[in-house]
């Protein structure tokens, strides 16, 4: 009976412009509070008490429900533990020292002789560590400090080279938190094949592809613009010392390694021999299992750590994603939510009435990096948009990886230029640069990217109209 008072309340709701209240809230209270966790919680809330008739008691209830029902998916459960144990590889990698020995063997390998390969070092190890945006940035960062020091390259350089490939290559390749993360939100639109769907972003996520081009343009050719120009930043604090432990580094590359390669097996397996057709879900779960379980062996084995150390410091790495993980079950409940009020259809009917084909991703695009620019968060936003952009796919005609690559484009953009967020921060911090400085020198660089990504947007909408 509940479900069938819901369908009959959602009838006229896509013909009712108060569907948008919801993401609209969610919005607002994003940039006012600058917390996506309480901008979430309160669409979900509000959303459910809208569906049921502006009843207070019974949304808060259906909240709860939808909450708790988060947990007993499968594949949501799958995505929400894997991104808790993302943060217990990360924290053992760092405590045990494996990261050190990683910069180490960088250094000892003498592969840096010139400013050229000063400014590629950061540049490649951003592109390659693509399972967790932080570990990257703080890698690429405290191996590349010294040597841009040496070489005399200034620390927004270096804070401008780990920011433009760590986050946009998360995007693009996404064996990792990231791609899960979506997957989930893909959740009941009954795609054929959600992972076939995220992997057709690729061609059509113009912003990271250009960011990562532009990135390289600048380590190989050596040239800058803009403030970068006269930037002349040098550290402003050390991200790491001589006493620090220094473990061997296939302590770090080995689990990361697995943790690709056994993603790829797995896919690959679950798909009968098409990764586009694998459980990606089932997938990230079982490689992170599996990667957490060949790194706490390597320290183990190498006497990095006690047993007890090592309970000890996963455990606070599943702390330290508490908040991050908090965010990824409000962004599958509020997903729900909307998607039972009906948001979705509304605006897909909307946009079919008012905008041009050739137009729709441009405006999504927009829309994605003005909301993700303002809160500083790209998950945050594609909680919101994605379950508004699908429909808006399927009523317009429009491919539904080229409709969802803008979304995935514009939250990166808006993400990657925001001095909130924290990513910038981050790289402010791994590189030793004053944040203000880094987010002035990268900003010019993310309005080209963003600028040339809409016009390519603009002209695929004639193609495809």
């Amino acid at each position: 009976m509940e479900f069938q008072i819901h369908i009959s309340y959602l009838d006229a709701m896509p013909e009712n412009s108060i569907s948008l209240l919801p993401p609209l809230v969610a919005i607002l209270i994003a940039l006012w509070r600058k917390n996506a966790l309480i901008a979430l919680l309160s669409g979900v809330i509000l959303s459910w008490v809208m569906v049921n008739n502006w009843n207070i008691l019974h949304g808060l209830g259906e909240t709860v429900t939808s909450i708790v029902s988060t947990f007993q998916s499968t594949s949501q459960f799958y995505i929400i533990t894997f991104s808790l144990l993302i943060g217990a590889l990360v924290k053992l990698l760092n405590t045990s020292g494996s990261v050190n020995g990683f910069i180490r063997l960088l250094r000892r390998a003498k592969l840096v002789t010139n400013k050229k390969s000063a400014a590629l070092l950061p540049t490649l190890i951003g592109t390659s560590i693509f399972t967790d945006t932080n570990l990257s940035m703080f890698t690429a960062g405290m191996a590349s400090q010294q040597l841009f020091d040496k070489y005399k390259l200034s620390r927004a350089r270096l804070a401008y080279l780990i920011d433009s490939t760590c986050a946009p290559v998360s995007i693009l390749f996404l064996i990792n938190g990231w791609g899960a993360y979506i997957l989930g939100l893909l959740e009941g639109f009954n795609l054929d094949n959600p992972v076939k769907v995220l992997i057709g972003t690729l061609a059509f996520n113009f912003y990271p592809i250009i960011a990562l081009f532009l990135a390289y343009y600048t380590a190989i050719s050596g040239k800058v613009y803009g403030p970068m120009k006269q930037s002349n930043t040098k550290a402003i604090s050390t991200t790491q010392t001589d006493e620090q432990k220094i473990a061997p580094a296939s302590v770090m590359w080995l689990p990361l390694l697995a943790l690709l390669l056994i993603t790829l097996l797995l896919l690959w397996h679950t798909g009968n021999g098409d990764l586009r057709q694998g459980a990606g879900a089932f997938s990230v779960f079982w490689a992170i299992i599996m990667s957490l379980f060949i790194s706490i062996s390597l320290i183990l084995f190498k006497r990095l750590l006690t047993i007890r150390q090592v309970f000890k410091i996963s455990l606070l790495g599943l702390k330290d994603m508490l908040p991050a993980v908090s965010i990824l079950v409000l962004s599958f409940t509020f997903g729900d939510a909307i998607k039972a009020l009906g948001t979705g259809i509304f605006v897909s009917e909307l946009m079919s009435m008012q905008v041009s084909t050739i137009l729709i991703t441009p405006v999504i695009f927009i829309i994605a990096a003005v909301m993700a620019f303002a809160t500083g968060s790209s998950w945050g936003t594609y909680a919101i948009l994605i379950p508004i952009a699908l429909p808006v796919a399927f009523s317009s005609g429009l491919p539904i990886p080229f409709v969802l690559a803008a979304v995935l484009g514009g939250g990166i953009f808006g993400d990657h230029a925001s001095p909130i967020s924290d990513t910038t921060v981050v790289a402010s911090i791994a590189s030793g640069c004053k944040h203000y400085e880094h987010v002035k020198t990268q900003l010019p660089y993310a309005l080209i990217g963003a600028g040339i990504s809409l016009l390519l947007y603009i002209a695929l909408g004639f193609f495809f109209r």
